[in-house]
Parts: C-alpha cells; sequence; structure tokens
C-alpha cells in the first residue's frame, strides 16, 4: 500500500492520476461506486460517473489535460489521495466534484479499512 500526502502530479500512481483527470474534466457531478484496493483506485471496472449541469449558468472553461505537464496538487486533491492511500480494502460510494476539484465523499470500510483511514469525518 503506498502512503503519504501528495504534492504533485509527479507522486501520484497511473491510477490517481486517471482519477484526478476525470474529476478536472468532470467540473461538477459525482463520481460513484469507486473501489480502493491497497490505497489505489481501481478503475476496472469503471466507476459510474455523473454530470452535473445547471441550467441559466455561465459556461466554465475546461480545465486543461494533465498529460505530461508536472504541477503541483491543489489541497483537494492532494487530501482526498493522502485518504485513499490509507485504505486497504474499500469503496467510494459517492465523491462529490466541484469546480474541478474534490469536494466530499462517502466511503464504505472493511473491518481492515475502518481501523486505518481514521482521517477527519464531516
Amino acid at each position: 500500500m503506498i502512503g503519504g500526502r501528495p504534492t504533485s502530479l509527479q507522486d501520484l500512481q497511473p491510477s490517481e492520476r486517471r482519477l484526478l483527470e476525470t474529476i478536472r474534466a468532470l467540473g461538477f457531478g459525482q463520481i460513484e461506486f469507486l473501489r480502493i484496493r491497497a490505497g489505489e483506485p481501481v478503475l476496472h471496472p469503471w466507476p459510474t460517473v455523473v454530470h452535473h449541469t445547471k441550467f441559466g449558468a455561465t459556461q466554465q472553461e475546461q480545465p486543461r489535460t494533465i498529460s505530461g505537464a508536472n504541477f503541483d496538487l491543489k489541497r483537494e486533491a492532494a487530501e482526498l489521495f493522502e485518504y485513499t492511500r490509507q485504505i486497504e480494502d474499500g469503496e467510494i460510494r459517492v465523491l462529490m466534484v466541484r469546480h474541478g476539484l474534490p469536494f466530499t465523499m462517502q466511503c464504505e470500510l472493511t473491518s481492515r479499512g475502518v481501523d486505518q483511514a481514521g482521517g477527519r469525518h464531516a
């Protein structure tokens, strides 16, 4: 299991990079039923991605793709991966995304995952 808080794109595993790219492209919405094993997102099968649309709102600029570039992670993204890296086995039931960043999540943990996850709770 990987650990610690990543600070830049370079610090992410390939599955974490792909998840971050999905979060950034989604903008507003939620990702559902995302398995976590040994601290890493499991992307096969692909989790359910639900886009939220607000009518009458100004269209926001799409974030640039992250492939090839290195940049510092925003605090919200760093905290998401720091949290998931502590989970041995679990599932993010719902990861809410706002402005292309992780906002809140509901996570189901196995008994092993509960002991290791700790972290902050809302």
